[in-house]
């Protein structure tokens, strides 16, 4: 079974920083993306970023400029690195891992950005 942990959440000022990490075991196939999602209240999950194990990245639109993803293939690893962070930020983000029809996910972990 794969089993996803993640770090890194918290609580932090409008237009800081914060990095996830999270961090993969298990059994999986090597060739995977590994990206993450959030959910705010109310509010349906959401794609944030994801990279490939080659290296191809996609973030949402509300994102990009501000987060990178990227992965340690060694650690079985993805970073998010959150920079300028608003308010709308304010989510569980949730750690991906999948390949063809498999998918798994993180337990979440909350990120809280002040005003």
């Amino acid at each position: 079974q794969v089993q996803l942990v993640e770090s890194g959440g918290g609580l932090v000022q409008a237009g800081g920083s914060l990095r996830l990490s999270c961090a993969a075991s298990g059994r999986f196939f090597s060739i995977n993306t590994m990206g993450w999602y959030r959910q705010a209240p109310g509010k349906q999950r959401e794609l944030v970023a994801a990279i490939t194990s080659t290296g191809n990245t996609d973030y949402a639109e509300s994102v990009k400029g501000r987060f990178t993803i990227s992965r340690d293939n060694a650690k079985n690893t993805v970073y998010l690195q959150m920079n300028s962070l608003k308010p709308e930020d304010t989510a569980v983000y949730y750690c991906h891992l999948g390949w063809g029809i498999n998918n798994f996910w993180g337990q979440g972990t909350q990120v809280t950005v002040s005003s």
